[in-house]
């Protein structure tokens, strides 16, 4: 999976495609694969890196959706639980079964959220990862011993599935170029193209060198995440706002704070949230937060008062409060939620699903949904454009195929277990050439070999590509990854054949960014 090949696919194709993705996240990957999948020529452009966005910036959870079966949506909660089985059977070496305590400080709480997760269990149906059952209070310390012990009267466990984001969303690339599928990352939009009012196509340019295409196809698909509205725009100035954004933060600590394999989740905190603190490549990863953003960013800052949320709620709950100086990373991601008809909805409200819009134009749009929801919406929205089209479509087949890198029992003590089949291969460049087997980072178990890799066959293209999205350098620890910066960006320069300045451009970018990333610890 090179750029610079599937370029040439694009620039050696006469005929207009089927359908054309915008968007590189896990909606449009999902419905690249389900295209393609289906018969579809189809071809997907990113204006960045793959998962660049909300995408990579998860709470790294499969899941139903516990908060949701207490709002009553019921229906969200089904569809996400039996997509959830799904993609732990299609891609195990990514989703793993997560045991999850919620601690109970009033007496009433151990029935109560006991009797609610057994029906989660139940809308699993025979997907289930596990049996909910309440817990002492000394069989909670016993797994979570950091958790305060004062007025503990026991826990309630429940299952659900943890997983690599952007990890995923790379094997998903691999995917729909396994089936022949295009995807060409660093491509931006910048205009559609239209006969007779209708869309059919789109003008791009090639952010690397400037060169602008005109790509023809029957139908176009707008799958943007969070830039939905930009896009439709571009189609009708007129048109209405589908999105409404939302910001949730997490922070990234050291493993010592929950040494277990469990979970904790807190159903409600003072200002009605959950809190997650979920264990994630030998850290822990604490949040989030739900609040409204005015306009959609690509690189959204975290605010003082949701780290200050996120630290004293952790902090109620844990032996020892975690401090600012105790963040090994921060990161933000940003929610597409579904704009509500009626003005006055909190994000907290706002549904969870997925809404799908046709244009007068024919451009369809779709947005809302979250990650674990992928594969089904993108189901719905091929049937949806094979229908408008009337493109003779094959059956799904998305619901049992395996992805790029399905691998069984994989040994999560193993640091590059979530190369999943690919390992063997990658490993195989540093036993090839000795230098490559040599650490980046002892830390963050990074070595030369899986640069190259990221270069030959993962199409990553910048420094932040391989350390925030091949490897989660910058979200685990990101002082660590600045540290390790030069060193990736030479072996990065040397396989794509740049320059000096090309290095020291790239390092310039990536500290910049990293800033983001790191708290101030005062």
């Amino acid at each position: 999976m090179q750029r610079e090949k599937m370029l040439e696919q694009l620039e050696n194709r006469q005929e207009a495609w089927d359908l054309v993705i915008i968007g590189g996240g896990a909606t449009g990957l999902g419905a690249a694969i389900e295209a393609v999948s289906r018969g579809l020529k189809t071809l997907l452009v990113e204006q960045y890196d793959y998962a660049k966005g909300t995408s990579s910036r998860s709470t790294k959870l499969v899941h139903g959706g516990v908060r949701y079966l207490a709002q009553g949506n019921v229906t969200l909660v089904k569809e996400a639980l039996r997509e959830r089985g799904r993609l732990k059977k299609n891609a195990p070496h990514l989703v793993k079964d997560q045991s999850f305590i919620i601690p109970n400080y009033s007496w009433w709480g151990v029935p109560f959220y006991t009797i609610g997760l057994v029906l989660y269990d139940l809308l699993a149906g025979r997907l289930s990862l596990g049996k909910s059952r309440p817990f002492s209070k000394s069989k909670t310390l016993q797994k979570v011993p950091t958790l305060v012990a004062d007025n503990l009267y026991g826990g309630v466990v429940y299952h659900d599935g943890q997983f690599d984001d952007s990890r995923l969303a790379i094997n998903m690339v691999q995917t729909f170029a396994d089936m022949g599928g295009v995807a060409v990352n660093y491509m931006k939009v910048d205009g559609l193209l239209k006969q007779d009012g209708q869309v059919n196509g789109v003008k791009v340019v090639d952010q690397e060198t400037g060169k602008n295409y005109e790509i023809h196809s029957r139908a176009v698909l707008n799958a943007t995440g969070v830039f939905v509205d930009d896009i439709c725009k571009m189609d009708d100035p007129q048109a209405r706002e589908l999105v409404r954004v939302s910001q949730g933060v997490h922070l990234v600590l050291d493993k010592s704070f929950i040494p277990g394999d469990y979970a904790i989740m807190i159903p409600k905190t003072r200002d009605g949230r959950v809190l997650f603190a979920v264990p994630w490549h030998d850290k822990v990863v604490v949040g989030t937060t739900d609040i409204q953003k005015e306009k959609a960013e690509l690189e959204p800052l975290a605010l003082d008062e949701e780290i200050d949320f996120i630290l004293e709620t952790a902090g109620r709950f844990l032996v020892k409060p975690p401090t600012r100086k105790d963040v090994k990373s921060v990161f933000a991601g940003l929610r597409p939620l579904a704009a509500p008809q009626k003005e006055g909805k909190n994000t907290k409200e706002i549904s969870r699903g997925h809404i799908i819009k046709v244009a007068d134009s024919g451009l369809v749009t779709i947005t809302g949904g979250k990650w674990t929801t992928y594969r089904q919406m993108a189901q719905d929205v091929i049937d949806l454009v094979g229908a408008k089209f009337n493109f003779n479509l094959q059956g799904s087949k998305t619901v049992n195929y395996k992805l790029h890198g399905y691998k069984e029992n994989v040994d999560l003590s193993n640091p590059f277990y979530y190369y999943g089949a690919d390992e063997e291969s990658m490993l195989a460049l540093a036993k090839e050439n000795k230098a490559l087997a040599e650490p980046i980072s002892s830390n963050l178990s990074i070595i030369k070999a899986q640069v190259v890799w990221a270069v030959r066959q993962e199409m990553a293209r910048t420094v932040e590509d391989f350390l925030a999205r091949r490897t989660r350098a910058l979200l685990l620890d990101a002082r660590e990854s600045v540290e390790i910066a030069p060193v990736v960006a030479e072996l990065m320069a040397r396989e794509l054949h740049k320059n000096g300045e090309w290095t020291q451009q790239q390092l310039k970018d990536y500290e910049e960014l990293a800033k983001n990333y790191i708290l101030d610890s005062n």
